[in-house]
């Protein structure tokens, strides 16, 4: 459902000093703070902003987060007690205003209203969480309560309020909101945004297939993986804390479910059973175990559940979630039943927050790497047994005997989970 009046609440308020009047842009230093949906969207913002004549170097992003930046930079600027992942932004604002050696002209804060994603069309929309998208103009508050910091510096803040998920409306939302800022004109913003869109494009369907490759190595040489379900900024070493990397640091492929291959050959062969039944319309439905798909993001954490419960070479699942995530609350239950239908090992690093629990975080991962060596190859081959042995990814070698025992009645799963066939 769409809100006509919310894009005019938030266009009130434009850039704070005087708008940019160039058309020779290569000299303009853009600012954009690497936070959020930024994660999983930077692609198209640098297509656009190149396309305008903004050179690469000149596009400058913050650094990971760090409780460093946020003392250094974001100190005295809050306004919104919430989760991490938005208090945090006050940091990387101040950074890009106050940490360059070369100051910047622009700092460019995209609010997000909807995204791309792969279950565009399946769910019922692609909407961005409400905090998440009005965090930009949360944080902008703060460095203009007592004085406007932008104008101080020349610096000019541009936050235009875009639907990246749905393309139709974008060009006039970015024309609307930039053309004071970079001179635009109606005919070089439709070309930018085209070239925000085919580069965001081809890097997803690189990163997918890459997904896909790892996938494909995993069966041909039956080593397990790992897939990681989280919100776009867990890949933030600040706010994610590294766990997928300290897991891989053990040999253990990763995959995030952002980038999961999404082709119809494989697709059709995890969930034949399901569309053979009637139970889906589409191998990107979720309507059977999330009707309230609203969330861009929380469809996607639903979907990549069912995805991992289904292939075999996924054997274990990382649940990453922020402290005071209310997003997240409603589908810990669910996702974790989901994956633990197939007696996939499911691990989940909650609440997580500025501070990194070293001590505790490598406990957990000693525990994830010792299970996945016990259970993993038993794993492989119960979800095998229950799919079509024409696999897409190619020829699958012999599995060992004592793989075909089955996964242990006993093995560890907190959840009594439903058949597989019913998630």
């Amino acid at each position: 459902m769409r809100f006509p009046t919310l894009p005019t609440w938030f266009a009130k308020k434009h850039s704070v000093a005087s708008p940019v009047k160039v058309k020779d842009r290569s000299q303009l230093r853009v600012g954009i703070p690497k936070v959020l949906n930024i994660w999983t969207t930077a692609q198209f913002w640098v297509g656009f902003l190149k396309a305008l004549g903004v050179s690469s170097e000149n596009i400058i992003f913050s650094s990971d987060t760090s409780e460093e930046q946020g003392r250094e930079f974001g100190k005295g600027r809050g306004t919104v007690d919430c989760c991490y992942p938005v208090k945090c932004i006050s940091g990387h604002y101040g950074e890009l205003i106050f940490g360059q050696k070369k100051k910047i002209s622009v700092l460019f804060s995209p609010m997000i209203h909807t995204l791309p994603s792969i279950l565009h069309g399946h769910v019922v929309d692609t909407i961005t969480c409400t905090r998440v998208m009005a965090g930009p103009e949360s944080i902008k508050a703060g460095f203009m309560k007592e004085r406007d910091i932008f104008a101080e510096n020349g610096i000019v803040y541009a936050s235009p309020f875009v639907s990246l998920g749905d393309r139709h409306m974008v060009l006039e939302q970015m024309h609307s909101s930039l053309k004071d800022v970079f001179d635009l004109d109606l005919e070089e913003t439709k070309q930018a945004v085209q070239a925000g869109f085919e580069a965001l494009d081809s890097f997803t369907a690189k990163a997918r297939q890459q997904s896909r490759d790892i996938l494909k190595w995993c069966a041909q040489n039956q080593k397990p993986c790992i897939l990681v379900l989280a919100r776009p900024y867990h890949m933030d070493t600040g706010i994610g804390h590294e766990i997928e990397a300290e897991l891989q640091a053990h040999g253990f492929p990763i995959l995030w479910l952002q980038y999961l291959p999404g082709e119809d050959d494989l697709m059709n062969w995890l969930f034949e059973e399901d569309l053979r039944s009637g139970r889906i319309k589409s191998p990107f439905d979720i309507s059977d175990v999330w009707t309230s798909s609203y969330s861009s993001n929380t469809n996607e954490i639903m979907w990549g559940a069912k995805f991992a419960t289904r292939c075999p070479w996924i054997t274990c699942v990382i649940r990453l979630s922020s402290y005071e995530c209310g997003m997240d609350q409603p589908t810990y239950t669910p996702t974790q039943k989901i994956v633990e239908a197939s007696r996939t090992l499911f691990f989940k690093f909650g609440d997580l927050d500025s501070t990194k629990p070293a001590g505790s975080i490598k406990i957990r991962v000693e525990t994830v790497v010792h299970y996945m060596a016990k259970y993993s190859q038993q794993i492989v081959a119960s979800k095998l047994a229950r799919l079509s042995p024409n696999c897409p990814l190619g020829p699958l070698p012999e599995l060992s005997a004592s793989t075909h025992a089955g996964v242990p009645a006993n093995m560890p799963n907190p959840t009594a989970a439903p058949a597989v066939s019913q998630l």
